[in-house]
């Protein structure tokens, strides 16, 4: 993960990239596999086995990293955009409250822009009584600076 610098106007910009723990582990799993298919169809076919499957890993988790940004009086996170003169509360959240948000205390109808390699979070309530989404839920690894950025006045 990175966390960018603010570009023209931003004031918070964050891609969550998956950790390279988990392209580790997934090179290993798809090498395993290669060996698999290797070893009884031949030496092509493993490193052609390996070389497909890590490609679509890699891919996947490519195309799993999300994007948070703040910047010209709108919230955008992955493709949903949400105006900030629509934002009631602003909630950074610790692991434990994560956790609950995510899990037995969710509401079904709230917008979750989850990335499990990302375990904090900050909840932004929505001020719009034609919106039914109660609030949104924002994986990230920086709450305190996520919240601050939403919070500050347009």
């Amino acid at each position: 993960m990175t966390s960018e610098r603010p570009h023209g106007g931003s004031t918070y910009a964050e891609r969550l990239w998956a950790p390279w723990s988990l392209l580790a582990v997934s090179t290993v799993l798809t090498a395993s596999l290669g060996v698999a298919f290797g070893y009884p169809l031949g030496v092509p076919v493993g490193l052609a086995t390996f070389a497909v499957s890590e490609g679509l890993v890699v891919w996947v988790l490519l195309r799993a990293s999300g994007r948070l940004s703040v910047a010209d009086g709108v919230l955008t996170a992955g493709r949903a955009r949400l105006p900030l003169t629509a934002v009631g509360a602003v909630t950074p959240l610790d692991r434990a409250e994560a956790a609950l948000l995510r899990g037995r205390g969710a509401d079904a109808r709230a917008y979750l822009f989850l990335r499990p390699w990302a375990p904090l979070a900050v909840r932004v309530d929505i001020d719009d009584p034609l919106d039914p989404t109660p609030y949104w839920y924002l994986s990230t690894r920086h709450p305190d600076e996520l919240a601050a950025a939403i919070s500050t006045p347009i």
